[in-house]
């Protein structure tokens, strides 16, 4: 089974393919992420992860359409973004995202159809994320407190994202990040996919 781990940073994952381009730990391969091809073939890896990644990037629908082009047929890609409610609190990111992202990878959806196809099989909204980072900088006392503060609005903002997304998010002083798993949907010859996706590039 091949693994992917895009924008592995300091944290790469054993297993994986990390790759990142300003890490400080040498990745498996350095690769800007904004500059497409990715230097690999086509269905190549049979997972791809890419946790906190996307939000630094320039243009993340065609880092999805590169995911798609380099992920076999059903294989799996795992996506964990700052939901928008707290998506502008590190300097670096560019922009948050919503429950409503898998939209652009659905064929039906009349709003902007990104020319790859994805479906959609889990989202998750995360209250308190990534407690291997806020362990090292939070008393004791804070942190077990918020994880278990985290793990009740968590519960319930899943019973429903979208409407956690609409009405209450902000409520709660935002959600720090959303979960998406997708399975990569490919046409029988592979040419309608690439055709859309290059039309689109080409009419920028």
């Amino acid at each position: 089974m091949r693994k992917l781990n895009l924008g592995s940073g300091e944290f790469p994952k054993p297993g994986f393919v990390n790759v990142d381009y300003y890490s400080r730990i040498q990745p498996d391969v350095v690769h800007d992420l904004d500059v497409a091809p990715y230097p690999f073939q086509e269905d190549e890896f049979d997972l791809v992860e890419a946790d906190h990644c996307l939000e630094h990037l320039r243009d993340p629908f065609a880092v999805m359409r590169e995911i798609h082009r380099i992920t076999k047929p059903g294989g799996i890609v795992r996506i964990r973004v700052p939901h928008f409610s707290r998506g502008f609190t590190h300097a670096d990111h560019k922009r948050g995202f919503d429950v409503t992202f898998p939209y652009y990878f659905d064929p039906s959806f009349p709003g902007g159809y990104m020319g790859v196809p994805f479906k959609l099989r889990r989202v998750r909204l995360t209250w308190f994320a990534q407690p291997y980072l806020k362990k090292a900088v939070l008393s004791p006392f804070v942190f077990y407190g918020a994880t278990a503060l985290g793990k009740v609005l968590d519960f319930l903002a899943n019973l429903s994202p979208f409407l956690c997304s609409r009405f209450w998010c902000f409520w709660v002083g935002g959600f720090e990040e959303v979960f998406f798993e997708f399975e990569v949907v490919k046409e029988k010859a592979g040419k309608g996919v690439e055709a859309r996706a290059h039309l689109m590039e080409g009419g920028r």
